[in-house]
């Protein structure tokens, strides 16, 4: 339409066909375009690791807000990077990230390479924390899966096109977390801060949840953009820890 003095070659019209097709069959456009902007940061995605959300975003302010100098950063089932690769090229901040699918670590290590980060960036396979023995952070954020398996999308729904694994959050959707959270206290320095991302529907069990792993840390529920409750904040008391030596 904008070079209708143009005519596509036989070629490109198949191709273009074919791009239309896929979409028509539900499959979501960040997929077929291989890209997705998030926090004003284009990423390479493909089938093997969720979209990044912009409900994510509201998150990642919480982190930017929290972070200052070298801090030390986890960010647990990072899928394509996105909060990992935000994070190490909005800060100073160190970054480890972990997920358990190995083609999400090769797209997350692809990201942060295009994005310059690579330095500060170290991406794990393993489950949850396991491969960072027994390393503490200053931050951790995890965006694990949240979904009830029941309420899992189906095709055409773009979401059911995603990987399985980073969306089936088991029978209440909180089964990954529930595995998660007793090593939290492992993982932390003093005066750290902890995000998880959840469903509004299941937010404010995942904060109980996190009240009884922490009883001495502020709880509190953070919204996203449409007005949902959609993250948990736990922070230490007293002061943030200081930023790691360089």
């Amino acid at each position: 339409m904008a070079h209708q003095e143009e005519e596509l070659t036989e070629p490109q019209a198949r191709d273009f066909q074919d791009l239309c097709e896929r979409r028509r069959n539900g499959e979501p456009i960040a997929y077929i375009l291989g890209s997705a902007w998030f926090y004003g940061r284009e990423f390479f995605v493909n089938n093997a690791v969720l979209i990044p959300r912009p409900q994510t975003e509201h998150l990642m302010d919480e982190a930017l807000r929290f972070i200052r100098g070298a801090m030390r950063v986890l960010d647990v089932g990072t899928g394509c990077g996105a909060i990992a690769c935000t994070i190490a090229a909005a800060t100073t901040a160190l970054v480890d990230a972990t997920d358990i699918s190995p083609a999400a670590i090769e797209t997350a290590n692809e990201n942060a390479r295009r994005l310059g980060v690579a330095e500060r960036c170290r991406f794990h396979i393993g489950d949850l924390a396991e491969p960072l023995g027994n390393r503490r952070f200053d931050l951790v954020i995890a965006n694990l899966p949240y979904i009830p398996t029941r309420d899992l999308p189906k095709a055409p729904d773009p979401t059911s096109f995603e990987p399985r694994a980073a969306l089936d959050g088991g029978l209440d959707g909180l089964v990954v977390y529930r595995r998660f959270l007793p090593k939290l206290p492992s993982l932390v320095n003093d005066g750290a801060e902890v995000l998880l991302e959840a469903a509004p529907p299941t937010i404010f069990q995942l904060a109980e949840a996190v009240r009884s792993t922490f009883p001495t840390f502020r709880i509190s529920v953070g919204k996203d953009y449409s007005g949902l409750e959609r993250f948990v904040k736990a922070s230490a008391a007293g002061d943030r820890p200081a930023p790691a030596a360089a």
